[in-house]
């Protein structure tokens, strides 16, 4: 079989649609994941014993085959927005939890002390001192997680959520090349595109971890 070009440029409004619902699916799972990913950090560094318990949790959501788990959610949410947004959340936790741990606990002892010596409160210490720090290690993380929610974004399809995985789904059905390739290439090409973005933003807000590297 062969790329029908001519079938690529007259669905060019289908791609771009295509690309705002993943972006949206993509965008909402990765920001609410921070959202909560960062309270639940803030109990295990607060309460250390909660850290095993926290992040055993969200690993077992994490390998939950993803069909099984939007599967799950159906009979509660129908196939909803609601039902995705749960799934793709819930996979982007474990990465982003033990990053935010992983980048608090790397700050040095005695740059805390020194900024606790300097008359700064806890929460001013972990505001700005902690936080700045961990950065690096926190942008990493979410990297990761935007990275990996836009290739499970393509799954959503198949509860009528748009996205890319509209053509690979109905490029299978139809056995269509062209509209499988399609799917993929773009899927693939917008991970790597918000993984440059993302490593371009902690360029611009963490300069002297650059520095630090070289």
């Amino acid at each position: 079989m062969t790329i029908d070009w001519g079938w690529i440029g007259t669905h060019f409004d289908e791609m771009w649609t295509a690309t705002g619902e993943h972006l949206v699916l993509t965008g909402i799972a990765v920001t609410l994941g921070l959202v909560i990913a960062l309270g639940f950090a803030g109990v295990a560094l607060r309460w250390r014993r909660s850290y095993a318990p926290i992040t055993w949790f969200t690993g077992v959501l994490y390998t939950i085959p993803s069909l099984a788990l939007f599967t799950f959610f159906i009979p509660f949410f129908g196939l909803s927005l609601i039902t995705a947004e749960i799934a793709l959340v819930s996979y982007s936790l474990l990465i982003l939890i033990r990053n935010i741990v992983a980048g608090i606990d790397g700050v040095e002892p005695a740059i805390i002390e020194s900024a606790t010596g300097m008359g700064l409160t806890r929460r001013g210490v972990f505001l700005r001192v902690q936080l700045p720090l961990a950065l690096p290690v926190i942008i990493a993380g979410i990297r990761i997680a935007t990275v990996s929610t836009i290739g499970l974004v393509t799954v959503t399809s198949l509860i009528g959520q748009g996205g890319y995985g509209v053509f690979i789904l109905r490029g299978i059905r139809r056995q269509f090349l062209t509209e499988i390739l399609v799917g993929t290439v773009l899927s693939v090409a917008l991970a790597v595109l918000a993984d440059l973005l993302l490593a371009a933003l902690e360029r611009l807000t963490t300069p002297w971890s650059q520095s630090e590297a070289k």
